[in-house]
C-alpha cells in the first residue's frame, strides 16, 4: 500500500512536470522538480512549529535553539511558506528568495549547490513560477501523511526517473547494479548486522546523488529495523551533492556527513574517517592532471603513510587513485572492512610490470585486499556500453574454516556477463538489466565460494608474473673497408659532429645571435674532425676481417694518435661503425672480463610468479638460444587480472566444406535476384 501511495505522488509530479516544456528540455526538468520537492517537504515538516519559531526568532537567531523547536536539523525564520507565497502572485519570485534565505545555513547551502536562483529567474521570466509553486502546494507532504521512509522512496524514485537518460546518467548508477554491490558486501554479515542496537558506518566517496548510501541503508534497516546506519559521502558535482544532502535531510539523517569537493585532493572531507563498509562508482577514466600537484605532494611527502603510497597511475585515468583512497578508509580493527567499487576494464591490466598501475595491483594482492571481481554484462549503464567490473575488497578475509570458506590468500572471479535481460525500451546506452532473481543467484554464487561455470578461485600469486630480461653475448667482426667507413654516418655520435641542414640554416640567418655563431664554429670543427677520421680510415683500408675486438683495437687505436679530440663516445662510434654482427666471432668482453650483452638481441620473457624462473628459462629459452642468460638486475614483478581469459569458451568453427557450400548458396541466391531485376 505504501509503495502504491509513493508512486501516486511520483506519478503526479512526473505528469505535471510537462508544464516546464519550452523553457526546459526534458532532461532539465529535474533542475526544478527536485529542489522544489525538497522545499515542499521541508515546508510541510516545519508547518506545525512555524509560529513558535517565528516568535522565538524575534529574540534568538541561533540554529541549535530553533532546531529544538522544529525537532529537525533545520529551521526557517522567513514569514513565508508555500501557502502565503501564493497570496502575492506579483512578488512571488522575491518572496520565494526570501523564503529560501530564511532557512538555516545547511539548507541554504543545498539550494546554493542546486543553483536554484537561476531556476527562479527562468521560471519567473516565463510566467511559470506561480503555477509550479501552486502544483507543489497542492501536495500534502506532512510527516503524518508521508513518513520519512516514504518520502525517501518518493525522492529516490524521482531521482531515478530524471536520471534515466544519457546526460543525467553521468552521475547515476543503475539501481540493480547498486543492489548487487550491496548484497555482495553485506550478505555474509547478516547475523552481525542483526545485533540489537547495531551502529554501522557506510561510505561512498564519489557518492553522486547518494543512491549507493540509500540502498545500503535500506538493506541494513530491512534486516534490523532497530539498527542505526551512519552514512558518509563526498561529491564534486554541485547539483549531485545537493541532491545527496537533500535526500539525507528528507530521511531525517545528518546531511553534514556529505562533504563537497574532490575527495582525491587535500579537500578530502573525511580525512580521519574509517568505515565498516564502502561502495563507490567513480567516473571512468577521469583525467587528473589538472589537480596533480596535491596528489603528487601527498605521495612524495607521506609515501606509504598517505593514501597514495602504492603509486600514482598515468594522469589520463585516476581509477586506481579512487581505489587507494577507498582502502584508506578501511577500519584496522579485528572486524575490518568490506568494500565494493565499479571499474571499467582498464584497472585490470593497464600498465606493464614496474608501472604504477601494476605496482598498485601488486600492493592490493600482496596486502591480500582483493576478495573478488564480478564481470558485469555490457550495456548496463546509461552513459556507456563498455564492460564494467565490481571489485570486492576486504582487509579481514576469513581464515577460519569453522566460520565458513577460507578466503585468505584467495581471489574469486565471477562471470556475470550473461546474467541479464533485454529491456523493452533502451535508456541511453542502457539496453540490459539484471533482474532481482539474477541478483539473488549471483549473490549465492559469490557467497558459496565454489568453482563452477561462473566462478573461479585462484591464489593471489596466480595474477603475478616476473618480467625477466634475457641477454645474449655481443659478437662482432671488424673491418676497415669503404662500405663500413660510410657506415660511420649511421652512428649518432659521429653524425652529430656535423648537421648540414642545421648548419645551412644558421649560416643563412640574417641576424645571427652570439649563440648561433658558436654553433656554426662548433659544426665547422665537427666537420673537420669527421673528414680527418674518414681520411685516416681510407688510408688504412684492408680486406682483413678481425673476429676479436681486442685484437682489432690494437690495430685501430694507433691510427688516431694524432687526433686527441677523439673521446670515449666518439671512439665507440668509430669501432661500432666498422663492425658487423657475427655469430662466429669471439664474444666481446668488458674491461673486467664480464661478457658484454648485445642490446639488439635483448629480449624479455613473462614467467608466472608461481613458477621457478630458472626452470622456465632452461625449458623455454635455452633450447633455442644456447648462450643466453638472465640479467637479474633488470627483473620486474608485475600483476594483471585477465578475467576474460579464465572464462573464455572456445567456439568450434564450421568446416571449410560447410563455408564453401554457404558461399555457393549465397551466389545462387544473388543470381536469382539479378534475373528477377533484369527480366
Amino acid at each position: 500500500m505504501e509503495i502504491l501511495k509513493n508512486n501516486e505522488y511520483v506519478n503526479f509530479i512526473w505528469k505535471n512536470a510537462k508544464i516546464l516544456r519550452g523553457p526546459y528540455a526534458k532532461e532539465e526538468y529535474r533542475d526544478v522538480i527536485l529542489p522544489l520537492s525538497v522545499l515542499r517537504r521541508f515546508d510541510s515538516l516545519l508547518e506545525p512549529t512555524k509560529k513558535d519559531v517565528l516568535e522565538k526568532a524575534k529574540s534568538v537567531k541561533h540554529d541549535a535553539i530553533l532546531n529544538k523547536i522544529t525537532g529537525y536539523d533545520f529551521n526557517n525564520t522567513s514569514p513565508f511558506d508555500f501557502q502565503t507565497l501564493l497570496k502575492d502572485p506579483d512578488n512571488i519570485a522575491d518572496n520565494l528568495r526570501n523564503y529560501i534565505q530564511g532557512f538555516s545555513s545547511n539548507v541554504r547551502l543545498i539550494f546554493e549547490r542546486f543553483d536554484f536562483e537561476g531556476e527562479i529567474k527562468t521560471l519567473d521570466e516565463h510566467n511559470l513560477l506561480y503555477s509550479v509553486i501552486q502544483l507543489f502546494a497542492s501536495m500534502d507532504l506532512s510527516v503524518s501523511t508521508v513518513s520519512n521512509m516514504q518520502m525517501g522512496y518518493i525522492f529516490e524514485e524521482l531521482i531515478r526517473r530524471f536520471s534515466e537518460n544519457a546526460e543525467a546518467g553521468d552521475h547515476y548508477t543503475p539501481r540493480e547494479v547498486i543492489k548487487l554491490m550491496v548484497n555482495l558486501i553485506l550478505n555474509e554479515d547478516q547475523s552481525e548486522l542483526m545485533q540489537e542496537g547495531k551502529i554501522t558506518q557506510v561510505g561512498d566517496f564519489a557518492c553522486g546523488t547518494g543512491g549507493m548510501l540509500s540502498e545500503a541503508t535500506q538493506f541494513i534497516n530491512e534486516l534490523n529495523p532497530n539498527s542505526q546506519v551512519e552514512v558518509f559521502g563526498q561529491e564534486l558535482n554541485p547539483k549531485s551533492y545537493a541532491i545527496a544532502c537533500a535526500d539525507l535531510l528528507i530521511k531525517g539523517q545528518d546531511a553534514g556527513h556529505i562533504a563537497f569537493g574532490n575527495s582525491l585532493t587535500n579537500t578530502d572531507g573525511h580525512k580521519d574517517l574509517q568505515v565498516r563498509y564502502a561502495l563507490m562508482n567513480p567516473p571512468f577514466g577521469v583525467d587528473w592532471k589538472h589537480f596533480r600537484d596535491d596528489i603528487q605532494e601527498e605521495h612524495d611527502e607521506k609515501g606509504k603513510e598517505g593514501r597514495f603510497g602504492a603509486g600514482l597511475p598515468r594522469t589520463s585515468d585516476g581509477s586506481l587513485l579512487f581505489l587507494q583512497h577507498m582502502v584508506s578508509k578501511m577500519k584496522r580493527d579485528e572486524k575490518g572492512s568490506r568494500m565494493a567499487i565499479i571499474f571499467n576494464g582498464s584497472p585490470l591490466f593497464t600498465g606493464d610490470a614496474g608501472s604504477a598501475e601494476s605496482e598498485i595491483r601488486r600492493w592490493i594482492m600482496e596486502e591480500d585486499l582483493l576478495e573478488g571481481i564480478v564481470a558485469l554484462p555490457n550495456q548496463l549503464f546509461y552513459n556507456t556500453g563498455i564492460s564494467t567490473y565490481i571489485w570486492i575488497l576486504s582487509n579481514r578475509k576469513n581464515d577460519d574454516l569453522a566460520k565458513g570458506a577460507i578466503r585468505k590468500g584467495k581471489v574469486q572471479l565471477v562471470d556475470a556477463t550473461d546474467f541479464y535481460e533485454k529491456m523493452r525500451k533502451s535508456l541511453g546506452n542502457k539496453r540490459n538489466e539484471i533482474t532481482a532473481s539474477q541478483i539473488d543467484e549471483l549473490t549465492r554464487i559469490y557467497g558459496d565460494f565454489k568453482e563452477n561455470e561462473y566462478s573461479k578461485i585462484f591464489d593471489n600469486e596466480e595474477f603475478g608474473f616476473r618480467k625477466i630480461t634475457v641477454e645474449q653475448p655481443l659478437q662482432l667482426n671488424f673491418m676497415i673497408s669503404a662500405d663500413r667507413i660510410d657506415g660511420l654516418y649511421t652512428e649518432s655520435t659521429f653524425a652529430k659532429l656535423y648537421d648540414e641542414e642545421t648548419y645551412m640554416e644558421l649560416s643563412l640567418k640574417k641576424n645571427q645571435k652570439p649563440t648561433d655563431v658558436k654553433k656554426i664554429e662548433k659544426y665547422d670543427a665537427g666537420k673537420e674532425l669527421q673528414e680527418a677520421i674518414v681520411t685516416i680510415l681510407n688510408q688504412n683500408i684492408s680486406d682483413k676481417v678481425y673476429k676479436n675486438r681486442e685484437e682489432f683495437m690494437k690495430v685501430l687505436k694507433p691510427l688516431f694518435k694524432s687526433l686527441p679530440e677523439v673521446n670515449a663516445g666518439l671512439w665507440k662510434a668509430i669501432y661500432m661503425g666498422l663492425s658487423e654482427r657475427d655469430e662466429t666471432a669471439d664474444v666481446c668482453k668488458k674491461s673486467k672480463g664480464q661478457i658484454e650483452s648485445d642490446p639488439t638481441l635483448r629480449d624479455t620473457e613473462i614467467v608466472p610468479l608461481k613458477e621457478n624462473k630458472v626452470e622456465y628459462f632452461e625449458r623455454e629459452v635455452l633450447p633455442h638460444v644456447h648462450n643466453a642468460w638472465i640479467d637479474n638486475s633488470k627483473e620486474k614483478i608485475g600483476y594483471n587480472i585477465p578475467i576474460t581469459r579464465y572464462f573464455y569458451k572456445n567456439v568450434k568453427r564450421e568446416s571449410s566444406r560447410i563455408l564453401k557450400q554457404r558461399v555457393v548458396e549465397l551466389e545462387e541466391s544473388v543470381n536469382d535476384l539479378l534475373k528477377k531485376v533484369l527480366i
